[in-house]
């Protein structure tokens, strides 16, 4: 069978020959053995719903073999045979050149190369899953294979509920994933859930297919670090030679050692998974794998005194490596973590002085001892954080439910009014007030041709843009879209591209519309081929998070979710192409709420006007919500966007004096 009759396939009509796992591979953690024997028996029968009666008596053994191997149900008998990744958009099946373009965006986050456990299709973060089993891949690629361009396929945690009539203006795919009632959101609840195979964590861009590999926040990573580097620098300094430490190098944490280069300081980047850390050196993400303490020692001293711009993968855990270098008086400039601390009882952080090995058999074996070793690490690393704070380290918790957990596990990590955490997050003290107040997140792009010289040119019309509108531009925002060019100018040479030829770029909605104008233009013209849309839900207005991309919002209302929720629907009827909402993600089922979408860019009229309305919708909307909050960047942001804008009308909060307060009660 050729490709496009696999896809068009779907199921396959006969039983296909049971396959063995592949050794060498990046396989997921063991998942908690949570469902009682009548749970797994049910996690069965949905499970086999997929498939015809009479595959059902040798089905049944085999899931529930992987159920008790596993903890899921992944069909791994039903991946298919062909090569997984994001081809040239004209090599898919599809009588709707928008469902082919979702197609190709579903299997660059499957891809290999990108996908940190691309058998258990799960794109990064541990459990970011595009699909909960191998049978939903096949039958939405199927369904997007015939689908029209007057039905929209809905999507609920990756199962395709069906196609639905719609219109032409509609989105052609809607995403939902985890959407449980708020009652059931513990981390438990996901465990059960997914393993009955009715929910999933879609994290942030994995289930909403808009996945590009680590460069996806290897910018957002290099403005952090960059001006943290600033807040304790003087004018006259440079990162080169000093140090930011940091772990996680499995998906988005993978960004780190790049960014650290980028930024050109001096990069220690732990990570307890050998073969994580080994896949990022090997594609050229971290300069020097090491996984000896006193070599990693050596190594940093050197670079110190040469005050080198290097980045260095350690095999092992960070908090060893926080406490040796105050042990051997190691001055720290820059400390954070990017451990998937939102899942810490399921490999997303491990416990100090155990093997990787014994970690994930105790996961799976013992978890109550897993955890109790976990939140004991979480102690001593806020601990050896402390100290070396009290010598001037600058820590910023990077939004990964750090310093959440730790508090949970009893660390010392509060402020003196109990309330609030001792360090603030990099939204708190960076992106927020310089990036997300005034509009500017990540703005990302996928050329669909997978022609490196589509991705040249998209490049130098966007940093053409952006110079365009920085000549007009307030000082406000002058240090941001020099940043943001410089970016774009430099892209190329960092080797970015994993899977995909993508871009990411910080751009405000002017810096979107502009870009992605320019864009459609080109392609019309036939200079490039089509463009598909998007962002991260790390954004002004995707995403609510009080831990992160809302943790600068202090009105409190930061705990709710009004925003993402209006987001979503607010882009659907505008022009997105396809949009998704999501529990979980990035710091923890119920902790956040993430809203997304995709938008195909073909030349036309009618995606300019989509364009320039949903891209317009989708930043100020956040921008509006963080100037009721009273921030006083997004305050000037949206008032310059309603002199711009006669049509738009922001309810705008009238300032309170302190004085008026202090003695009312």
């Amino acid at each position: 069978m050729t490709f496009k009759e696999h896809i068009l396939q779907g199921i396959p009509t006969e039983l296909p020959v049971k396959r063995a796992y592949p050794k060498n591979t990046n396989r997921a953690p063991k998942r908690k053995d949570i469902l009682s024997k009548g749970e797994k028996q049910l996690a069965i029968r949905n499970a086999l719903r997929y498939f015809p009666k009479k595959w059902h008596e040798e089905l049944a053994l085999e899931f529930a073999q992987e159920l008790q191997d596993f903890g899921r149900i992944y069909m791994y008998r039903f991946k298919p045979n062909y090569k997984i990744y994001a081809r040239d958009i004209v090599e898919y099946p599809a009588k709707c050149t928008q469902a082919a373009a979702i197609m190709l965006m579903i299997q660059n986050n499957l891809d290999p190369a990108v996908a940190q456990h691309p058998e258990e299709l799960i794109t990064y973060g541990g459990n970011g899953a595009v699909f909960q089993n191998w049978a939903q891949y096949l039958l939405v690629m199927q369904y997007l294979a015939t689908m029209t361009d007057e039905q929209t396929l809905h999507l609920y945690s990756g199962h395709p509920m069906g196609l639905f009539p719609s219109s032409k203006n509609a989105p052609r795919v809607v995403v939902t994933n985890g959407m449980v009632i708020p009652n059931y959101s513990q981390p438990d609840d996901w465990e059960k859930f997914n393993a009955l195979g009715v929910s999933q964590y879609g994290q942030m861009t994995a289930g909403s297919f808009m996945y590009i590999g680590p460069q996806g926040i290897v910018h957002g990573t290099t403005i952090t670090v960059m001006n943290a580097f600033r807040k304790i620098l003087q004018k006259y300094e440079t990162p080169a030679g000093k140090i930011f430490l940091t772990a996680g190098l499995g998906g988005m944490s993978g960004a780190q050692p790049k960014a650290g280069n980028i930024a050109g300081c001096i990069t220690v980047c732990a990570e307890v998974n050998a073969k994580a850390a080994t896949k990022r050196h090997e594609q050229g993400w971290v300069d020097v794998l090491i996984d000896d303490m006193n070599d990693l020692v050596t190594r940093v001293k050197r670079a110190q005194e040469n005050n080198e711009v290097v980045s260095i993968a350690f095999i092992g855990n960070v908090v060893d490596v926080w406490e040796r270098f105050d042990e051997d008086d190691i001055f720290i400039h820059v400390g954070s973590d990017q451990t998937s601390l939102h899942i810490p009882w399921t490999g997303g952080y491990y416990p100090a002085n155990i093997s990787y090995e014994e970690s994930n058999r105790l996961i799976r074996e013992e978890p109550e001892t897993f955890k109790e070793k976990v939140q004991a690490t979480l102690r001593r690393h806020a601990a050896s954080i402390n100290k070396h704070t009290a010598k001037g380290t600058y820590f910023f918790d990077y939004g990964n439910a750090f310093l959440l957990e730790s508090s949970r596990a009893g660390a010392d990590v509060m402020a003196g009014n109990g309330i609030d955490f001792k360090y603030a997050s990099y939204v708190q003290d960076i992106l927020g007030p310089m990036c997300f107040d005034y509009g500017f997140g990540p703005f990302r792009w996928v050329c669909t041709s997978g022609k490196s010289e589509d991705l040249d040119k998209t490049d130098a019309i966007a940093a053409k843009v952006l110079q365009d509108i920085m000549e007009h531009s307030p000082e406000e925002i002058q240090l941001q879209m020099q940043d943001n060019i410089t970016w774009i100018k430099e892209a190329k040479k960092n080797k970015m591209i994993v899977g995909s030829q993508a871009r990411i770029l910080y751009a405000d909605a002017e810096g979107r519309a502009k870009i992605a104008e320019a864009f459609n233009n080109a392609i019309a013209k036939g200079e490039i081929g089509l463009v598909v849309l998007g962002r991260d839900h790390h954004d002004v207005s995707g995403t609510d998070s009080p831990y992160r991309e809302t943790s600068n919002i202090y009105d409190g209302s930061k705990f709710t979710a009004d925003m993402a929720i209006h987001n979503v629907i607010g882009d659907s009827f505008r022009g997105a192409t396809w949009v998704s909402i999501h529990n979980g993600g990035g710091v923890g089922w119920g902790e956040v709420i993430n809203g997304g979408f995709g938008m195909l860019l073909d030349g036309t009229k009618e995606a300019e006007t989509r364009l320039k309305s949903m891209l317009f919708y989708d930043v100020n909307n956040g921008i509006a919500r963080r100037s009721w909050a009273r921030n006083k960047e997004a305050l000037f942001a949206i008032k310059r966007e309603m002199e711009r804008t006669p049509n738009l009308k922001v309810t705008l909060p009238n300032l309170v004096e302190d004085d008026l307060l202090n003695n009312l009660f």
